[in-house]
């Protein structure tokens, strides 16, 4: 999306795991999207809170606070509930698809995460809301 980006756009990536943060900062920063990263849902959920992020990626299974619990936390305040949530998780199975969607997150995609296909799907998600 170099270049073709009218204003920065921020992405709030959530993982408890740092490697995987490493993959989402290199698909993205590379890509011309500005990155705040989180460690566990609680702290994801102050950080939507006061920067608004313009889209979150939020892995499931986290210390303290879990990615559905944070996703219903952010959808239920009415300053974050319009960020579209993207689960990214290596949950793949139907039942955890079905408690995402029933959530309200925008979209899901299972690790384990492959710079360019994650860059190309995050890419496509902005592109097409």
């Amino acid at each position: 999306m170099k270049g073709e980006n009218k204003r920065e756009i921020t992405i709030l990536a959530v993982d408890d795991n740092p490697t995987d943060l490493k993959l989402i900062e290199r698909a993205l920063v590379s890509g011309g999207y500005k990155l705040i990263t989180a460690k566990d849902g609680e702290e994801a959920v102050k950080i939507a809170r006061v920067h608004k992020p313009d889209l979150i990626l939020m892995d499931i299974l986290m210390p303290k606070m879990s990615g559905y619990t944070a996703c219903l936390e952010i959808k239920k305040d009415p300053k974050t509930k319009d960020i579209p949530i993207i689960m990214l998780t290596a949950l793949g199975q139907e039942l955890h698809r079905g408690l995402a969607k029933n959530i309200e997150a925008a979209g899901y995609i299972v690790k384990p995460i492959n710079v360019k296909d994650l860059y190309n799907s995050v890419n496509e998600f902005l592109q097409s809301h």
